[in-house]
């Protein structure tokens, strides 16, 4: 799954200058698109092996296991420009996601939503978000919605799906490009 998530490639020219994160990272394909936009990135994983693979110019990457039970979240409230989010859920952490993202910030998420069990993996319902629970996030953290969809998909693979773009009450909407 190395190839840039369709949504993402969408939504993340709408990321004003600024640091951006890559959160669950991975091997780095979209902190790769967010350097090569410009942003300062932080590719965060808790795998050493996957961010090996995600290093590179204009990416810092942090090992950190958010999951652990004395994990710190590691970003300032408001210090980032934009925060992408794909194929990982841990539900603790939506209040600092939205915290971390400065008022004029991009939030892009993706990731697996009920009824992908029949698909196959995840299909623990831990790891697969509730009937509009990212709606829920961008109101926890009084975000304006510009996208949102819930869906299935047939690539990269067939999944369930839920995806979102949202932005900090700052972002100016006449300004921003929505014609992508």
């Amino acid at each position: 799954m190395s190839e840039v998530s369709a949504w993402v490639a969408r939504w993340a020219p709408l990321i004003p200058q600024g640091a951006a994160l890559d959160l669950a990272c991975g091997s780095g394909r979209h902190a790769r698109l967010l350097a090569s936009l410009g942003h300062a990135v932080t590719a965060l994983d808790r795998d050493a092996q996957s961010l090996a693979a995600a290093s590179g110019p204009g990416i810092a990457t942090l090992q950190h296991d958010l999951e652990a039970p004395d994990a710190v979240w590691p970003m300032a409230p408001g210090s980032l420009a934009g925060i992408v989010v794909t194929n990982y859920l841990h539900r603790p952490l939506f209040g600092q996601i939205a915290a971390a993202l400065a008022p004029d910030g991009v939030l892009i998420y993706e990731t697996f939503a009920r009824g992908n069990e029949i698909f196959g993996k995840p299909s623990n319902p831990a790891f697969l978000l509730n009937p509009g629970e990212l709606l829920e996030l961008a109101a926890l953290g009084g975000l304006r919605v510009l996208a949102y969809e819930d869906g299935v998909i047939a690539a990269p693979k067939p999944a369930r799906v839920q995806r979102l773009c949202a932005v900090g009450q700052g972002f100016d909407l006449e300004v921003a490009r929505l014609d992508m």
